[in-house]
């Protein structure tokens, strides 16, 4: 009984030893097929050889890395990321190959405009090997388009303001250039009932002094004629 025991026990082992070492042959299969499709341009079939290698060993790092570069040629910036981010997450021992998939990231990046996300790549694949001079090319780019688009978008806003106080300066020149409204002529002040009435007394008070002399005068002249009537018939 012990014996038989022992044999199963043997045999479990055996077969546990087995599977891993066949599927990691299949992955190693399928990742040279990958290979060989993606040297010769066949993207999409090598995408499907390294996908199966995944589906074998999720942990694989080289169909990792090189599922994100099938995943770059064929544009689809976002997935070649995540495939090389996975890569990183499981490759701690080849400095170089870690550093080229920050190139690499840095590369779809780039290719989605994100320019300052693509600059962070660059500097840490240069990081982790400074002596990668491609990498430095990349970044020196990277770093003068950034620059370039800062200056782009000052001049933008300059020529924006300037365009505003221009605006600003046509409605200004508008508004002066406009017939100005004339003066209203201010109407004559209104006589109050009091003014009026010392208007009024002042003209009856010339006329009575007026009448009065008129009277004075014709009294002096009638005394006058009285007074030569007289001499007259006393001299007649």
């Amino acid at each position: 009984m012990k014996s038989n025991v022992l044999k199963y026990i043997i045999l479990l082992l055996m077969v546990a030893f087995t599977l891993p070492l066949s599927a990691q042959k299949e992955v190693r299969k399928n990742v040279r097929k990958g290979n060989k499709a993606y040297q010769q341009q066949k993207f999409s079939e090598a995408f499907a050889f390294y996908n199966d290698a995944l589906t074998e060993n999720p942990s694989s790092p080289e169909a990792n890395y090189n599922t994100g570069n099938t995943l770059y040629r064929q544009k689809e910036w976002d997935k070649s990321v995540e495939s090389y981010r996975q890569y990183l997450a499981l490759e701690k021992e080849e400095p170089k190959k870690m550093s080229a998939a920050w190139h690499n990231i840095g590369n779809s990046l780039l290719q989605k405009k994100e320019l300052e996300k693509s600059m962070e790549a660059y500097k840490m694949a240069l990081r982790i090997n400074p002596e990668d001079e491609e990498t430095r090319y990349n970044l020196a780019v990277v770093q003068k388009m950034i620059q370039d688009q800062q200056q782009d978008q000052q001049q933008d806003q300059q020529q924006d303001q300037q365009q505003n106080q221009d605006q600003q300066q046509n409605q200004d020149q508008q508004q002066q250039d406009q017939p100005q409204k004339p003066e209203e002529p201010q109407e004559p002040e209104q006589m109050s009932r009091d003014n009026a009435r010392q208007l009024l007394q002042a003209i009856e008070q010339d006329e009575k002094e007026t009448q009065e002399k008129v009277n004075k005068i014709k009294a002096e002249e009638r005394k006058q004629k009285a007074e030569e009537n007289r001499r007259r018939n006393r001299d007649w």
